[in-house]
């Protein structure tokens, strides 16, 4: 069954009901019933929630041991389901060394582990390259046999040849659609799409092109390297970079070829192991102090969590304007602007924390534009989004762009790097080729 619905109409939610999560977490009101009949294995949208230990092997196993699994058994299923995700190390592979493509695939794998007869699947492709992702679906239509798999995803396309039913919840709640693929999609295709969920078919158009790109540099790299400790090789070896006023730069590239390090180091986030980042006055943005360096480049990572720091939302879009010197009544226009742009505005008051995945993309997306930087650099800036909020960022980062600031956007999404790239970097191994 694929579950659609508009970004924050409680997907993920749901999924965590039917997983038994709700009830044992103790938090929010809950009402009606809900019954299972199975054993369920569960992936969510952010993998490193779910990964808990150091070997990729072991981490595997840890459902398996911790559900009584026989310990013969227990390295052939584990062996089984990395072979079935297409996982590219061996056991001893550490977690923590893995690219966040990588760390979904292994959480994959230690649901399948469990050989559940419920397997729930939040996004299970979102940060794969396209051959992980394929290798994904294939593993998916193996071990699908004999289970029920409750789907979100939103490459409905990609996902259709696993489908047997659509069932589309609205954001007040309710279901609005049920029924095949063919019918659902058929009959009410055109009414979903304008109510943004995604439906095979294009998406949202890119906003046109206001002005001329420039040749001014805002930010250049030049033979950046990075190598994480204990590693034997280098993440990045010699790579450059050179932003431009009103122009897109998109890295590409299989998972772990490193365009998440590469954010990180033109960002002036990580200090490389050889080279700088610098900009257009010949700064190294390693070396600057934060409030310097947010009025420069503003970041996305990959993991939206990783940079909220304040327990509301409209304290993560004051913070970064009040820390570079605006005044206040100033931040908080320039964060109501923002709230109102990314639809966010009716959760000003919300925890960060409490909200969908796509809510706490479109949210750091924000942050990094609320101090107007020269540059901007996001690591898969449309993760989670509805086609509605697809269409809203990518308007408000081209209008980034046609003001005369420079993008870098490190992406799997086709989409994106189709609507505003204007030169791919193709990363291979830490190299561009």
């Amino acid at each position: 069954m694929l579950l659609l619905g508009p970004s924050g109409s409680g997907k993920s939610t749901l999924l965590a009901a039917i997983a038994g999560l709700l009830a044992r977490s103790g938090a929010g009101e809950a009402e009606g019933t809900l019954r299972v009949d199975g054993t369920t294995g569960v992936v969510f949208q952010d993998p490193e929630s779910q990964l808990v230990l150091a070997r990729a092997g072991d981490d595997v196993a840890f459902g398996p041991e911790n559900t009584g699994v026989p310990a013969s058994e227990i390295w052939s299923r584990v062996d089984t389901a990395l072979a079935a995700v297409g996982f590219p190390y061996g056991r001893d592979r550490s977690t923590a060394a893995l690219s966040g493509g990588e760390k979904q695939r292994l959480a994959i794998a230690g649901a399948l582990a469990l050989q559940p007869t419920i397997l729930i699947l939040d996004e299970p492709t979102a940060n794969l390259d396209p051959l992980g992702a394929q290798l994904v679906r294939g593993a998916l239509q193996r071990v699908l046999a004999g289970r029920t798999c409750v789907m979100v995803e939103h490459r409905v396309a990609d996902a259709l040849d696993l489908i047997d039913r659509v069932v589309v919840i609205a954001a007040g709640g309710g279901v609005i659609a049920d029924g095949t693929p063919e019918r659902v999609f058929g009959e009410q295709g055109a009414a979903l799409a304008a109510a943004g969920i995604w439906v095979p078919g294009p998406p949202p158009l890119a906003p046109p092109r206001r002005g001329t790109p420039s040749d001014a540099i805002v930010l250049e790299a030049r033979e950046l390297a990075f190598a994480y400790p204990g590693a034997i090789i280098n993440a990045l070896a010699g790579v450059n970079v050179t932003l431009r006023s009103g122009r897109t730069v998109a890295l590409v590239g299989a998972n772990g070829s490193g365009k998440s390090t590469l954010a990180l180091l033109i960002g002036g986030l990580v200090r490389p192991s050889r080279g700088a980042a610098r900009d257009a006055g010949g700064a190294d943005l390693a070396r600057l102090r934060a409030r310097d360096l947010i009025l420069r480049v503003g970041s996305v990572f990959q993991d939206p969590e990783h940079q909220f720091v304040t327990g509301r939302v409209v304290d993560e879009l004051t913070i970064g304007p009040l820390r570079a010197g605006r005044a206040r009544v100033e931040a908080r226009r320039l964060a109501s602007e923002l709230l109102e742009r990314t639809g966010l505005a009716a959760l000003a008051e919300a925890n960060p924390f409490t909200l969908s995945g796509g809510e706490k993309r479109r949210l750091s997306v924000a942050t990094a534009l609320v101090t107007a930087p020269s540059a901007l650099i996001l690591d898969e800036p449309t993760f989670g989004q509805d086609r509605l909020t697809f269409g809203q960022l990518l308007a408000l980062l081209a209008d980034f762009r046609d003001g005369g600031g420079a993008l870098c956007v490190a992406s799997h999404d086709p989409f994106l790097v189709s609507a505003l790239a204007d030169e791919r970097l193709t990363l291979v191994a830490g190299r561009v080729r």
